[in-house]
């Protein structure tokens, strides 16, 4: 039973969580009333069986619970009891998908909430990491470079702050969608991300996240008909399309240029050229449509060796101009260093470096180690390999760094709990 509803919280939870927070109208209610639902499972599916709505189940029974917790409370504050008489006089909509209006998802619902324009745009971010992804705080503290203490006051102070605004659990009228639609997409962007190369663990990816950023893509396509929102369900689909090639049978990273192109999802690589060429074609396109046509080129590519360098350095100089970033900067330096060979790529890697903002980003020192590489300047490569190894808190890329290292005839020295 426990391997059960162990598989529903990781299918189901985020979800749960989304339709308690709208039924509930409070996120550290909806947080409790989870838990206590599927604690609440644990004891009676065993005695009763495992009910035929099982999402519908820990919903209702969350909600119950909630209820009976305000009234247990209301005897030291007013203002509960009626909180939860009114919870418990309001219907409660059953949870579920879109259905033919994806203003009806929950989720969705969720991450507008979470990306309120009352919230600093950090506090929106791991706020919607958060409550609609269920990321740990140490996972978004990783993210954000802070300490994991730090981003738990930042959160509290979000769910505060939207308390005290009396925010409702309500999508904002269609009228005012496009205002928000910036950070919402961002956070799907962030949530794709963790799920397509996670922060860290030990597996490359996280493949639940990622497939509900493409499923949240989507309702936005569908929500709001602008150029960025299919560019960005492009995007994510261009990258998943990869997934089965970047790990080997033992779950180690696979690099681009020796991933095996048969294992890429054709039908999803068609897909995101239609939704890009879609985009395109609007000529009013952002960072999420170059970033798509970028990964088209690698997707489209039969081989490493046949793709079009010179024209992803070309977008890479595009994207610089419209999102400014040094991690677009490193990319265009890895592009450079494809096309005008390794000593230009490690040239401008090493001016990226001098700057100081990626001395704790592994894949800046990967990067580097790699040119080295292929410039014969191994005990170079090795020192760079050794901090990405040390900087890295992901197993399957620490564990490349590793074999890249043996292959240069060292043994790794950095210690796995670094």
């Amino acid at each position: 039973m426990k391997e059960t509803l162990d598989a529903l919280w990781r299918s189901d939870g985020r979800a749960i969580r989304a339709t308690l927070a709208r039924l509930l109208g409070d996120l550290d209610l909806a947080e409790e009333a989870l838990h206590d639902a599927f604690a609440a499972a644990l004891e009676a599916w065993p005695r009763d069986g495992v009910p035929a709505n099982a999402r519908a189940w820990l919903v209702s029974t969350g909600r119950f619970r909630a209820i009976d917790a305000l009234r247990r409370r209301a005897r030291f504050d007013v203002a509960l009891a009626e909180l939860a008489t009114r919870i418990d006089t309001e219907e409660a909509a059953p949870s579920g998908a879109a259905g033919d209006d994806p203003l009806a998802d929950d989720s969705l619902r969720l991450i507008f909430l979470c990306c309120h324009p009352e919230l600093p745009e950090e506090a929106q971010i791991a706020l919607t990491l958060r409550e609609v992804c269920g990321l740990a705080t140490e996972e978004i503290a990783r993210a954000f470079l802070v300490a994991p203490a730090a981003m738990a006051q930042r959160i509290v102070r979000a769910k505060a702050r939207l308390r005290e605004r009396r925010v409702a659990f309500e999508l904002p009228d269609r009228a005012e969608l496009p205002a928000r639609l910036d950070a919402v997409l961002r956070v799907v962007y962030l949530v794709f991300n963790e799920g397509y190369f996670a922060s860290s663990g030990a597996t490359l990816d996280r493949a639940d996240l990622a497939a509900e950023a493409i499923r949240l893509a989507r309702l936005l396509a569908e929500l709001l008909p602008d150029p960025e929102a299919n560019g960005l369900l492009a995007l994510l689909l261009l990258h998943d399309a990869r997934r089965a090639a970047r790990v080997d049978a033992a779950g180690d990273l696979v690099p681009l240029e020796e991933q095996e192109r048969s294992k890429f999802d054709r039908v999803a690589i068609a897909e995101g050229v239609s939704r890009l060429e879609h985009a395109l074609a609007a000529r009013r396109f952002g960072p999420y449509t170059l970033q798509a046509a970028i990964a088209a080129v690698h997707a489209e590519a039969p081989s490493s060796a046949a793709t079009d360098w010179t024209q992803l350095v070309g977008l890479y100089e595009l994207l610089r101009r419209v999102e400014p970033s040094t991690v677009v900067e490193l990319n265009r330096a890895a592009a450079l260093a494809m096309r005008d060979g390794p000593a230009a790529g490690l040239a401008r890697l090493d001016e990226l470096l001098a700057g100081g903002e990626l001395d704790h980003y592994a894949p800046a020192h990967a990067a580097r180690a790699d040119c080295l590489r292929r410039l014969g300047r191994n005990a170079e490569a090795r020192a760079a390999y050794e901090q990405a190894c040390g900087l890295s808190k992901q197993e399957p890329e620490r564990r490349f760094f590793e074999r890249r290292l043996r292959e240069l005839g060292a043994e790794p020295t950095t210690s796995r709990g670094s």
